[in-house]
């Protein structure tokens, strides 16, 4: 009589890891795994990787300590010049996408905004432009004044979702969905906090319609500081980060993608990632049957947020501030907030492209830039109100403020 023996093989098991970071569990997934393997902290660097990063780019927080060395307050003269400008670009009767430093001259502004992009590419990677009077603009008339101010900072304006709009709208809108916060997929659209992260593209761009009745401020953090302090204490997470991760697609086709998240090009740092791939957020799930993380990964992705928070600036931006930042260069996140039903927080985005000052890409990434940055004049949109993010078609799942 024979025998058949049946071997079961039982699938991978997911990391307990959460959109929200957890450090009592990053700490006890590091000691684990440095007691299993001491020699974690003294493997070598991956090839191409530098041991240390060095230029303007390396900051701490604690580098900060007045604004007036990131923000740039606009004179009276500068605003006349912009609403000359608002004036100019109406009278030549074109849709909103024709909207350039050509057709919204600022001819003494222009080139002081052209030298504070050169800022994001070549120097700290954030500024400030203070301050818009919003309140003075109708929503339509203070668009077209955003747009026309940022084409100076990037001539181009990258898709945000599958309407085309170039524009996005950051407010909590879990108060008119039917099932509130946990109804919604992107943090954008609510009032919770947010990890640190990247969004897709060269530079973001926000201008604060509005500020939350308690909360909201802005984190930011250099990803070369980050990447200095993972490369001296935990090289071993640096090969991680820089091997290909399973990037969920949320319900697009292929399900998910393999690529690193980190890069070094021409001796830029590169981290492109948001927390959300790896782990969903709220009512959208991370995707069944899509490879789930290793728990190396998963102590990477913690050691990013904890490493990050440790030298980010928290900034505490005011009503019709502009922030630009470098999406290549910097990692954001952003406190919770509270609003009050006549006091909402409200941002609106743009996501730009200085194609002079760019930095050369990692080859994966081209195509999705190139798609990003892709639409003409005519068919950019620039929605007036906030409303629920369609899916995204650029081929990365967005970041979001």
């Amino acid at each position: 009589m024979s025998t058949t023996l049946t071997e079961t093989i039982s699938a991978p098991q997911a990391p307990d890891i959460g959109y929200h970071p957890d450090e009592a569990k990053w700490r006890a997934r590091t000691a684990q795994r440095l007691a299993q393997d001491p020699k974690l902290r003294s493997v070598p660097l991956p090839e191409g990787f530098p041991a240390k990063v060095e230029g303007p780019i390396v900051w701490e927080g604690k580098d900060w300590t007045d604004e007036s060395q990131f923000v740039y307050r606009l004179s009276t003269a500068e605003l006349k010049e912009i609403n000359e400008a608002l004036a100019h670009f109406k009278g030549l009767g074109v849709k909103k996408g024709y909207i350039s430093k050509e057709t919204f001259p600022l001819p003494t502004l222009g080139p002081k905004l052209y030298d504070l992009a050169r800022e994001l590419y070549e120097g700290r990677g954030f500024f400030v432009l203070r301050t818009i009077p919003v309140d003075e603009y109708s929503r339509e008339d203070l668009v077209i004044v955003y747009a026309g101010i940022s084409s100076h900072v990037g001539s181009d304006r990258g898709k945000q979702d599958s309407k085309n709009s170039v524009i996005l709208h950051i407010k909590d809108l879990s108060p008119k969905h039917a099932k509130g916060a946990s109804g919604i997929g992107y943090s954008a659209h609510t009032s919770d906090r947010q990890t640190f992260h990247t969004d897709q593209g060269d530079l973001i761009s926000l201008l604060t319609l509005e500020t939350a009745v308690e909360g909201g401020i802005s984190k930011l953090a250099s990803s070369s500081r980050v990447y200095n302090e993972i490369a001296a204490t935990r090289p071993d997470l640096i090969h991680t980060l820089s091997e290909p991760w399973p990037i969920d697609r949320f319900g697009a086709d292929p399900a998910y993608v393999m690529r690193p998240v980190l890069w070094n090009v021409d001796g830029n740092i590169i981290i492109q990632y948001t927390r959300r791939q790896f782990t969903g957020y709220s009512a959208q799930v991370r995707s069944p049957n899509i490879p789930p993380l290793t728990e190396a990964q998963a102590e990477a992705l913690d050691t990013l947020q904890f490493t990050a928070e440790k030298f980010a600036y928290n900034m505490t931006l005011q009503k019709g501030d502009i922030q630009y930042i470098s999406s290549l260069g910097l990692l954001h996140a952003r406190e919770g907030f509270r609003d009050e039903e006549d006091h909402t927080r409200h941002l609106i985005r743009l996501w730009l492209r200085n194609t002079e000052l760019a930095w050369k890409m990692p080859d994966i990434l081209k195509p999705y830039w190139d798609r990003m940055y892709s639409l003409g004049p005519d068919q950019q949109e620039f929605p007036l109100e906030a409303e629920l993010r369609t899916k995204h078609s650029g081929g990365l799942p967005p970041g979001a403020k």
